[in-house]
């Protein structure tokens, strides 16, 4: 423990100035080597045992994790780095880089400035490594590329140096590639990675070395030493002439921004406020002594101290005992515990000032995505965008009866710690329904709460999440309330598809300012009069007013919202979430007297307008897809191809490289169950695959009455599907 307790010192001595600190995460596609990276840089930095580093995977603390061998959860370390003879802070976290678990990722890239990406000399950029670039760039996070793995180009496939070489300026040409597709500016402005600049690093992580441009430099060694060196597998000289952790801390060091420089960029971008305000310039400069600006990332439980909120500082200092306001709260919270992480462990601190990532116990409001402050009324940070949807749903419910309120505060719980993960209670059923990114997730998230929370549980079947969607636009349809006092007058139709898909990056959303909004909808082509109407949006649904001069609508407007917000939770087709569509009240009579208006007649009425609307307007549904990626050698395409069509897969395309097929397709989440299984036979074992999200499409005719079938009998509704005037009181 001492060399701990001395590089906390180190670490906190260092904290103070921002111009030392780089706060970095590491990303890349699942198996690699980030973890086994982020290991080799801690032995370097003398934390753990050299000889362990690689094996010891001390970033994945969970026994899940060191089960499947896998990362799951983003973890945080502190540690000081020696360059140039000057001692600098890192903050390093460890992401997963499984497609299920990337929404750790996105949160991760709230909190850094720098990224490194790690892409597998073998395989080359894949599916994944595109998603988390993507998600840097997105976050104002400046990539620096590691290729690792280079010792297998050389002994496995037999590559001669020459070759080699083609080979990695390969992969360097296709991450700018990537880059420059993604965000023009930035690559203009000097993103790209370049080996002779020096923010490109080769090597292998399993071994312990990495060689750059400047290392080339300082040491003399060359591609060919390499080459020789790994020929001759006697990689333990190269990785004591060019060690791992020096080369990559040395790139980091050198090309990523400090939080001086990164926040004057990253701050516009996530926060929305006014810049010439006292809070916007200290978080601009990353000031300690001004005003606090925090924004949670990450939430996790500590069994002796409760919740802990990891995020980012960009401005004030945290200090113990400080009174502080949570984003959508009204009462003040008390920081208990300030502290850094040091992999699973937490350690306490006095004080922790801007630029730095920090962990807080006490802040019991908060939720991923919060701002903390000590201003009241400060603008938050915008919110956090997954790059992924829910997809797959299973039922929990408690084994023993007794469990049950324990099953209810344990769902709240990991709902808090993890938010792409959706917990619901089926009302009809009573079952609690639990949503993630796939498979996979769920059985995880399943296991830690019979494992942490110590509540046994059973879960269903996976199942899909649908969505419920219109075809058409119709004529206004009358709703009723039960008192007949009251009625509106709304057409549903469909919304375009490039407003949606702005409503889902967060560009267009309710808490910007209503000019800017306004401004956006009119470039995309919607009337001056429907954008200033916008009453509310809900997922990728809005509801638009276009009244003019009704009495005593502004006082029924927010129950008017809580029916439309009902309809998009619960569609009248399926009770499936709705999507894409566009409600617009175009009239409306109210009874005068405000007792004859109240939630139960106003709610019921705006709620079956947009009900039977819906059912008017040719309700179908929205199957979610992945898109899946399949590596499999040529003479066993053929059972790839026919495994991916016999599941009414799309083959989007195929490309060869040698003697290796790689095709891509689009298949239905609905038809992914048990394909692990099968691909491996039907390629005898020898097809690698990926998946990621490839969003959502209509569910074909064909099948859609089968499906909406089953969905209405598994959620014990009606067999006779609903028809338009179960919805209109005459």
């Amino acid at each position: 423990m001492g060399r701990r307790k001395k590089m906390v010192e180190r670490v906190t001595t260092l904290m103070n100035e921002p111009k030392k600190i780089r706060n970095i995460g590491i990303v890349a596609h699942i198996d690699h080597g980030k973890t086994t990276l982020s290991d080799n840089l801690l032995a370097g930095a003398g934390m753990i045992s050299k000889e362990l580093a690689g094996r010891q995977l001390f970033m994945d603390s969970d026994e899940e994790e060191q089960a499947r061998g896998i990362t799951i959860d983003a973890s945080n370390v502190s540690m000081v780095h020696t360059y140039n003879n000057e001692d600098y802070l890192i903050n390093l976290i460890d992401t997963p880089g499984h497609v299920d678990f990337g929404g750790d990722v996105t949160r991760a890239m709230r909190a850094v400035d720098g990224a490194v990406v790690v892409v597998d000399a073998v395989e080359g950029t894949m599916p994944q490594t595109e998603t988390v670039l993507r998600q840097a760039l997105r976050e104002h996070v400046r990539p620096v590329l590691f290729v690792n793995k280079v010792d297998r180009l050389i002994n496995e496939l037999q590559v001669d140096s020459q070759e080699m070489q083609v080979r990695l300026g390969k992969v360097i040409d296709h991450v700018n590639k990537l880059i420059k597709n993604m965000n023009p500016e930035k690559f203009k402005a000097g993103w790209k990675v370049d080996a002779a600049a020096g923010t490109v690093a080769f090597g292998s992580a399993l071994y312990n070395w990495a060689i750059s441009v400047p290392m080339m430099q300082k040491t003399g060694i060359s591609f060919k030493d390499v080459y020789d060196y790994c020929k001759a597998e006697d990689m333990k000289s190269l990785a004591d002439k060019c060690p791992l952790h020096a080369t990559v801390l040395d790139m980091v060091i050198r090309y990523l921004p400090d939080p001086l420089v990164a926040q004057k960029g990253r701050v516009p971008a996530i926060w929305h406020g006014d810049a010439s305000t006292e809070i916007g310039k200290s978080m601009a400069e990353a000031n300690a002594a001004g005003d606090l600006a925090f924004m949670v990332t990450d939430i996790s439980v500590d069994p002796h101290a409760g919740e802990v909120a990891t995020g980012r500082l960009f401005s004030g200092s945290l200090t113990r005992g400080m009174e502080v306001y949570t984003s959508g709260t009204a009462k003040k919270s008390r920081v208990q515990q300030v502290g850094i992480f040091m992999g699973p462990e937490r350690l306490e601190v006095e004080k922790i000032p801007a630029g730095n990532i920090a962990a807080v116990t006490g802040l019991k409001d908060a939720i991923v995505g919060s701002t903390v402050t000590t201003l009241d009324g400060m603008t938050p940070f915008e919110s956090i965008r997954h790059v992924s949807e829910p997809v797959v749903t299973v039922a929990v419910e408690a084994k023993h009866t007794k469990d049950l309120p324990k099953l209810v505060e344990v769902l709240r719980q990991v709902a808090k710690e993890d938010p792409t993960l959706q917990i619901t209670l089926d009302e009809e059923t009573g079952e609690h329904l639990m949503a993630g990114m796939g498979e996979l997730h769920l059985e995880v998230i399943a296991h830690r709460i019979q494992r942490d929370k110590n509540v046994e549980i059973t879960t269903s079947k996976p199942i899909v999440v649908y969505r419920e969607t219109i075809k058409k636009k119709i004529e206004p349809v009358e709703g009723k309330s039960p008192n007949r006092h009251n009625r509106f007058y709304i057409y549903v139709e469909p919304l375009d598809t490039t407003i949606v898909d702005l409503i889902k990056s967060g560009d267009i959303s309710m808490n910007m300012p209503e000019l800017e909004r306004r401004q956006k909808l009119i470039e995309l082509g919607m009337g001056k009069e429907e954008a200033k109407g916008i009453a509310g949006i809900h997922n990728s649904n809005i509801f638009i007013d276009m009244t003019k001069g009704i009495q005593y609508l502004n006082e029924t407007m927010e129950l008017v919202l809580d029916g439309f917000e009902e309809v998009m939770r619960a569609g009248p087709l399926t009770r499936e979430p709705v999507a894409n569509i566009k409600c617009v009240l175009v009239d409306a009579k109210l009874h005068e007297d405000a007792i004859h208006r109240g939630p139960a007649q106003v709610i019921p009425a705006a709620r079956q307008a947009i009900q039977a609307g819906m059912l008017l307007a040719e309700d179908g549904l929205l199957e979610p897809y992945q898109k899946v990626f399949v590596q499999v050698p040529q003479l066993t395409m053929g059972g790839a191809t026919k495994e991916l069509q016999g599941r009414r897969g799309v083959i989007l395309n195929m490309t060869t490289e040698g003697d290796l097929a790689i095709i891509e397709a689009r298949v239905p989440v609905a038809e992914m169950f048990g394909f692990a299984g099968e691909i491996r036979s039907a390629t005898e074992g020898r097809a690698m695959w990926s998946t990621e999200f490839g969003g959502f499409d209509i569910v074909p005719t064909s099948i859609q009455t089968e499906v909406v079938g089953q969905i209405r009998e598994r959620k014990g509704l009606k067999k006779d599907l609903p028809k338009p005037a179960d919805y209109l009181s005459m």
